[in-house]
């Protein structure tokens, strides 16, 4: 039901993370393209994993989990971060979520890391209950910040 991505999954997944941006109401903002993810993925210098669910019936793709890895400066370790978990709403509900994250679950185990992280949209009910579900909590107290595109450049050129 889970296995690594390989270099022929890269449309499947580049389709699927426009379906994610689609269904976060934000389908402009993605922007990658197949030929970064497959650099990404499958360059001379991997900065990102994929994970593809399959059907078990018939082998057809159906969801996948895209993660790095992080560091924890207080737990001198590092950890998953989960950049995106997506399962199209056609197969939803039969474990293939729950498949992929316990599969990182079972990385971080194997590895030492000690943290498997993510973000999910505070108006995603369904997704909070099913993360809730496995035990995962929210980390209230952490508010994300970001910088892209002319705030990001802005900055960057203060430093020259």
């Amino acid at each position: 039901m889970i296995r690594e991505a390989t270099p022929a999954d890269i449309p499947f997944i580049h389709t699927l993370i426009r379906e994610l941006a689609a269904y976060e109401k934000a389908p402009q903002e993605a922007r990658a393209t197949e030929a970064q993810l497959h650099d990404a993925l499958f360059g001379g210098r991997p900065a990102a994993y994929a994970h593809i669910a399959t059907d078990d019936t018939t082998g057809t793709p159906v969801g996948f989990a895209f993660w790095f890895l992080s560091f924890s400066t207080w737990r001198g370790v590092h950890g998953i971060y989960l950049e995106d978990l997506y399962v199209r709403p056609t197969a939803r509900g039969a474990g293939h979520g729950r498949a992929l994250l316990t599969e990182l679950a079972r990385i971080c185990a194997e590895r030492g890391y000690e943290r498997l992280e993510w973000s999910v949209l505070d108006w995603n009910t369904p997704a909070i209950a099913f993360y809730e579900s496995l035990g995962a909590r929210p980390q209230d107290e952490w508010t994300v910040y970001r910088l892209t595109d002319d705030a990001l450049k802005k900055l960057a050129d203060r430093s020259s």
